[in-house]
């Protein structure tokens, strides 16, 4: 898809604030502290703030104190509950919001949650957003990483600036929620590709492929993916480290789960998956890391899928680049 390109001048005055300093959240407000914006962090871990106060960043008391100090207030939380919870108390963002200011909300959450919540800001005078984000922690460390955002076209362009910095692709899904709708669409079948390609690489191993040529043959072919290509190597490698657990990998497909039978869609694989990973987590624990999902079909054959010379951790190969918003073509502009 082509690119709008943004002008790359924004208001140096423009405070942010960022709540959520977690696996996603810290590389994000990192990438927001590493090109100079005038930062506020808050998290329940202080040794997290204090590593982004040494950096040059203000560190907020309390959630609502954030609220009114920035103009741009960012959640980056790891359930819909916790979100509630942060805007919603006492001291939460809702009671230091006022006219003008933006909320984004880049969190994965449910759709009707981040509507509920937007009705309860929009009546502040502000403008909510949600924006959650793609392409994993590696890419959230560079500014790289793909960013969906659902609000109004105003919002949107007021709040384009920050994105920008943020992530390399930005796409303005439609009005607030559906970008959230999206991002769990987007999960789903992230981890439905990942379990299939875990299942691939067993039975590559048990028939007695060589690791290293089975990765680098599914890379050249139609069977390649995203998923493949980062956390296959990982897998591989025997880290089985992306920075993201099962238990996270749970709520995410439950939320697409949900979604289908909301919608009364029928579905085959979602249940199934739901089911697998649900299993994985009493068998390995809610912190299992989620490619570790191959352990499943390992430890029935009797193997251990691993190659030689990959990575432990993801790596951005790509240079950190300004972004710019991705723009939608339809039938009528052809």
């Amino acid at each position: 898809m082509p690119v709008k390109n943004m002008n790359k001048n924004m208001n140096k005055n423009l405070k942010v604030g960022f709540i959520g300093l977690g696996n996603v959240g810290a590389k994000l407000a990192g990438t927001l502290l590493r090109n100079k914006v005038d930062l506020m962090v808050r998290d329940l871990n202080l040794e997290l703030m204090e590593s982004f106060v040494s950096k040059g960043a203000h560190a907020a008391q309390t959630p609502k104190q954030l609220a009114q100090w920035a103009d741009v207030i960012i959640t980056c939380l790891p359930s819909p509950g916790a979100c509630s919870e942060v805007m919603e108390s006492e001291d939460g963002v809702v009671s230091g919001l006022s006219e003008g200011k933006i909320w984004l909300e880049m969190s994965t959450t449910d759709s009707n949650e981040i509507k509920r919540i937007g009705a309860i800001v929009s009546a502040k005078g502000a403008m909510p957003v949600d924006c959650p984000v793609s392409g994993g922690c590696h890419r959230a460390a560079t500014g790289n990483i793909s960013i969906f955002a659902g609000c109004s076209r105003n919002a949107f362009d007021q709040v384009l600036p920050i994105l920008t910095i943020l992530g390399r692709r930005v796409v303005h899904i439609g009005e607030l929620g559906s970008a959230s709708l999206l991002k769990v669409l987007t999960n789903y079948l992230a981890t439905m590709n990942l379990v299939a390609c875990a299942e691939a690489l067993t039975v590559a191993k048990k028939a007695g492929v060589d690791m290293n040529v089975a990765y680098e043959a599914i890379k050249a072919s139609s069977g390649t993916s995203f998923v493949h290509e980062t956390e296959s190597q990982v897998i591989l490698n025997g880290s089985r480290d992306i920075n993201f657990t099962m238990d996270l990998v749970v709520k995410d497909i439950g939320l697409f789960d949900d979604l289908a039978m909301q919608h009364d869609v029928p579905l085959e694989f979602s249940p199934m998956l739901v089911k697998v990973f649900k299993q994985a987590v009493e068998q390995y624990g809610p912190r299992e890391l989620s490619p570790n999902i191959i352990r499943r079909y390992e430890e029935a054959a009797g193997v251990k899928v691993l190659g030689s010379g990959f990575p432990a951790q993801l790596e951005d190969d790509e240079p950190e680049e300004r972004g710019a918003e991705v723009v939608v073509a339809h039938r009528q502009d052809y």
